[in-house]
């Protein structure tokens, strides 16, 4: 009962904030499979989600800065 309260939670709470789930859903689902082979599941999932954050915050800040960087000087 507690990891379908779990579970419900987090999809919840993805699915009210889009914008801050970026990537957090992904490497939750990644981490916690990884996290539960060794008997650490939710642990997992937590650091898959700001893992997964991380990398997807640092793929938008790659491409606005090539996208910066490609205007044509005035």
């Amino acid at each position: 009962m507690k990891r379908l309260l779990f579970t419900v939670t987090i999809f919840t709470l993805a699915a009210s904030s889009p914008l801050y789930a970026k990537g957090c859903i992904k490497g939750a689902i990644v981490g916690g499979v990884a996290g539960s082979t060794v008997g650490h599941g939710k642990l997992g999932a937590v650091a898959g989600c700001v893992v997964g954050r991380h990398e997807a915050n640092k793929a938008d800040n790659t491409k606005a800065g090539s996208q910066t960087n490609s205007t044509p000087p005035k």
